[in-house]
């Protein structure tokens, strides 16, 4: 048996290796460019029964029930959540429960958007005989314009006749993802609609990263006795006693009438150390500190701080925009409000 230097080997071994990578990579690339085509098809596509859709929506007296099964179902589910999540209460109602008592979750009033790619998936036809019934609006997302969901539907959203990403145009890939972007499209379109304001996103996202960032920055911010202020000429001890109390990391300077002239911070203390004790709050202040209004939400304030290179902002009203009410830290942004900045 003939054997090769190990070189040899390694190297045959590379260009496999690299053959296999490239195959991959183009294997990945062909399916998003298959899916983004057929998003581009889908865009081209919306037209007046999308806006008959969304009217139908907002015009709903009850909630806005979606369903479907399999890999529509899974979509479906998702774009309950989108609508719920941008002002629109919605819910999820599997296709196949829905024939064992769930329907009992749709009451007249209420909008069904049913998803299915083919239109005629057996376990959808009670939902929808049910639904009709009880007089419930109904939209169907399918591609098939002569399938039973179409011919019930009040209101039919036509999905491009695209063939699916995988091998045997079988298996729900391109079809899910317009479902996808389709449901998307209508809660966001609704939102819109309805007028919503950041304040009325903010109190559906009260937790996790997105509704910290869109907090209040008032919401965050140390107020009250937290606020570490000093006169325009407090000696300088008195000022690192202040820092020291406040635990903020810096003072603000203040005028006689209260407005806000100055800033000093740890950084001020360490690159004036032999000046300390005999100089005065003006003499090392740092003029015209960048401030925030009290209605901003958290995420311009995280932006100011990010591009100017600070950690702290001192917050004031719009009426009085000179006179410092709070003070916003860089890590009460990242790891949410403290009880104490909350009560301050």
């Amino acid at each position: 048996m003939r054997t090769f230097p190990p070189v040899l080997r390694d190297r045959d071994a590379h260009y496999r290796d690299e053959a296999r990578i490239a195959n991959v990579i183009a294997s990945g690339r062909d399916v998003i460019a298959l899916e983004a085509q057929a998003l581009h098809l889908l865009h081209d596509q919306i037209g007046e029964s999308f806006a008959q859709a969304v009217d139908m929506i907002l015009n709903c007296r009850g909630r806005v029930i979606v369903s479907g099964i399999g890999k529509s179902g899974h979509i479906a589910r998702k774009i309950a959540a989108a609508f719920a999540a941008t002002g629109t209460p919605a819910l999820f109602v599997h296709a196949a429960e829905a024939a064992h008592g769930d329907v009992g979750m749709v009451i007249p009033g209420d909008v069904l958007i049913v998803l299915s790619n083919s239109g005629a998936t057996v376990e959808i036809q009670p939902l929808c005989i049910y639904a009709k019934s009880i007089g419930c609006a109904m939209i169907g997302i399918s591609r098939s314009q002569r399938s039973l969901l179409a011919r019930t539907a009040d209101i039919t959203l036509l999905l491009p006749k695209v063939e699916e990403a995988c091998s045997s145009s079988l298996a729900p890939t391109t079809s899910s993802t317009m479902m996808l972007a389709l449901g998307d499209a209508l809660a966001v379109t609704t939102m819109r609609a309805r007028g919503l304001s950041d304040k009325d996103i903010r109190a559906l996202h009260p937790g996790g990263e997105i509704g910290l960032h869109l907090r209040g920055v008032e919401d965050v911010m140390h107020g009250g006795d937290r606020l570490p202020l000093v006169p325009l000429h407090a000696p300088m001890p008195e000022v690192m006693v202040v820092m020291t109390e406040k635990r903020l990391g810096v003072a603000g300077v203040v005028d006689a009438d209260g407005c806000l002239v100055g800033v000093i911070t740890d950084g001020d203390l360490r690159r004036h150390g032999a000046d300390l004790m005999l100089a005065k709050a003006y003499e090392l202040m740092t003029p015209s500190p960048r401030t925030i209004r009290r209605t901003a939400l958290v995420q311009e304030a995280l932006e100011i701080m990010n591009t100017h290179r600070i950690t702290l902002l001192f917050v004031v009203d719009e009426k009085q925009p000179k006179i410092p009410i709070g003070a916003v830290q860089i890590y009460d942004i990242a790891t949410g409000p403290t009880l104490n900045s909350t009560l301050a």
